[in-house]
């Protein structure tokens, strides 16, 4: 199977093994039984449902471990896909194969692997816990997508937006501890903000969503609504000066206003992207602004009717060229967050927009390119880190997680 996934996927399962011996023992009855109950089932509805209930629970199981192995340390590993990556795990168990049957090498190479193990298992969580103690936003490295996390109190968390990847989204909130989101906020209906909705959803209770109140009448729509109606998910739309309290995050709606039009722009997508809902949030030491991906058009009429002031940007439409350099000065941002996907065929994101937000002396952060980074004002009481302590950003891993303090921040590179 491991080569398989390799072709198809590009990545190693080092939990896959102990994982199967686990699931092992409960997939005959689960085979077994839920077979014999579609069978039944058409004749003797009562015996299918008593053939289904121990089927349920080695079900349950299987359900219980996978919940258990994704989150354990490399239970995924990056690793070339296609014929070189088969190349390459090939060479590795050639070379592995004379090193554990040499008695001496095969100690070695286990106790380096111990000590990797205790590494990453027991010194890493001392030096860097994470999530950080008293958390306000998380900002999930979903690829070429958004995906973000506002801290709505103990184990909870205000959703915004959900990424282009189910699994991505899930084990970002699984790492940040978020077991329960009291509102899910959909900005719009484009598959790289909302494909990643089943993954908020696995395991954790969603009170509300919030949507667009500009309907486009797209087939992505049609599959967000009727998630949210299984999911019995109650489906909102909010004006302008809605406000929510969650934790400590104030949560203001600024836009869209559904007393207006569409609002066209040079693109395809541009009116949906201008659709987006616009979000003020604000904890005692600053604020943010969560843009979507609003395009010019949206930003200068936000611009003419709500001057808006934030001590960090989340930047409109992943950073495209569509930007109005006057909206971007009024907000007096001291730092940009761009989340976009590596080498992505949007050309996300723009020189142009880099350029215009250095010049306006916003620190930018990417995450397709940032490491460890911090922020802190002298008192050192608000500071932030672009990563996870001592990880490299990939799909899946987090970019950006803020801590609370008294003042705004002051930005500087570690």
């Amino acid at each position: 199977m491991t080569p398989v996934l390799v072709l198809m996927a590009g990545q190693l399962t080092p939990v896959a093994v102990i994982t199967n011996l686990l699931v092992a023992p409960a997939v005959a009855p689960a085979t077994l039984l839920g077979f014999g109950a579609a069978l039944v089932a058409p004749v003797w509805p009562d015996a299918a449902r008593l053939l289904v209930i121990p089927a349920g629970y080695a079900v349950g199981w299987i359900i219980m471990v996978a919940g258990w192995a994704v989150n354990l340390p490399f239970a995924t590993m990056p690793w070339p896909a296609g014929l070189p990556g088969l190349g390459l795990l090939l060479l590795t168990v050639i070379v592995a194969i004379p090193v554990l049957r040499h008695r001496a090498w095969r100690a070695i190479a286990l106790t380096a692997a111990a000590a990797a193990l205790v590494a990453v298992l027991v010194v890493r969580p001392i030096v860097g816990p994470w999530p950080p103690k008293g958390w306000l936003m998380v900002m999930c490295d979903v690829g070429q997508g958004d995906g973000l996390v506002v801290s709505a109190g103990q184990g909870r968390g205000v959703v915004v937006d959900a990424g282009p990847d189910a699994v991505a989204m899930d084990r970002c909130l699984r790492r940040v501890g978020v077991q329960d989101v009291p509102l899910l906020v959909l900005t719009h209906p484009h598959a790289d903000h909302v494909d990643g909705l089943p993954g908020v959803l696995r395991g954790r209770r969603v009170g509300a969503a919030v949507i667009s109140p500009h309907r486009p009448g797209s087939r992505s729509e049609a599959r967000i609504s009727a998630t949210l109606a299984r999911h019995r998910i109650p489906e909102w739309t909010a004006p302008p000066g809605t406000r929510w309290r969650f934790g400590p995050s104030e949560l203001t709606v600024l836009a869209p206003d559904p007393a207006d039009g569409d609002m066209n722009g040079q693109g395809e997508g541009s009116a949906i992207n201008n659709s987006s809902v616009v979000l003020h949030v604000r904890w005692r030491s600053g604020s943010i602004l969560l843009s979507g991906d609003l395009e010019t058009e949206a930003q200068d009429d936000l611009l003419r009717r709500l001057p808006v002031r934030a001590d960090l940007l989340k930047t409109p439409h992943h950073g495209s060229n569509r930007q109005s350099p006057a909206f971007l000065a009024s907000l007096g941002a001291r730092a940009a967050l761009i989340s976009v996907g590596a080498d992505n065929d949007y050309g996300h994101p723009a020189t142009s927009t880099l350029g215009l937000l250095r010049s306006l002396g916003l620190t930018v952060y990417r995450t397709d390119q940032s490491g460890t980074s911090r922020s802190s004002n002298v008192k050192e009481a608000w500071w932030w880190s672009l990563a996870a302590p001592d990880e490299a950003v990939q799909p899946g891993r987090f970019f950006a997680k803020i801590q609370s303090g008294p003042s705004s921040p002051v930005v500087s590179r570690c």
